[in-house]
């Protein structure tokens, strides 16, 4: 069977056009909440960075982090190996919950909310030990995603993101969500997310550093892990990095 589609395709997603109050956007993020436990998100983002962040960060920078909660998600299971610091979340929408805040502050993260278009925080951004992503990159076509990728690397040691994977299997289950009882809007921005997603070579065609991990993982994410400089200084790939079947 034949990859679905060949290449990405971006389709506005409704979510990001509602205002964060309105009713439906509000029910899609409950969706959201439950798509990103049944595709294993906080699993694999900690998995990922159990094999490749070496030493426990101080300074984590998240883009894209919704309402926190897979956030705090992925560093319950990072914890009590990584003791905490200052968490940086980025989303151009104020959605962050405060059940999210509380119980990152009690894994011992001082968290610290921006709520700005991503390109603008890189103007002044600091450097952080560590980069997060969670469904956000294939927001991004060629040209921006380019730009976004080259501010992460200059602001961050690592970079870690979960993203769609772009699969014919993944689109059958995007389509088949009204079975979970999510919305209209989820349902579309789901079917889109997933044409818009990647597949093994683009991230790292794009990324301008060493790429660790440019794979699939389970049968519905994209993995990345990335490192701001190759061994030469230059873009380099290593390990993990297989053909999508």
């Amino acid at each position: 069977m034949s990859a679905f589609p060949t290449e990405r395709i971006l389709v506005p997603e409704q979510l990001d056009g509602l205002p964060p109050d309105a009713p439906e956007a509000r029910a899609s993020r409950r969706d959201l909440k439950r798509i990103n436990a049944m595709m294993l998100q906080s699993r694999i983002l900690a998995g990922l960075m159990k094999a490749h962040v070496p030493e426990p960060p101080r300074r984590i920078v998240e883009f894209g982090c919704g309402d926190g909660l897979t956030t705090h998600a992925v560093l319950r299971r990072m914890a009590p190996g990584w003791p905490g610091g200052t968490l940086t979340l980025v989303d151009a929408q104020p959605v962050i919950v405060d059940r999210a805040i509380d119980d990152l502050a009690a894994l011992g993260w001082t968290v610290q909310i921006v709520t700005a278009d991503v390109f603008d925080w890189f103007s002044a951004a600091e450097e952080h030990d560590l980069a997060m992503a969670n469904l956000f990159l294939h927001h991004f076509d060629g040209t921006d995603l380019a730009r976004l990728l080259n501010g992460i690397s200059a602001s961050c040691e690592t970079f870690v993101a979960a993203e769609p994977r772009r699969s014919r299997f993944a689109a059958i289950a995007a389509g088949s969500l009204r079975a979970i009882g999510a919305n209209a809007v989820t349902r579309h921005d789901a079917v889109v997310s997933v044409k818009a997603g990647f597949r093994s070579g683009e991230l790292a065609s794009a990324w301008p550093g060493e790429v660790l991990v440019d794979v699939a993982r389970g049968p519905f994410t994209h993995a990345f892990v990335g490192r701001a400089r190759g061994p030469a200084g230059a873009p380099g790939i290593q390990g993990n990095r297989t053909e999508d079947p």
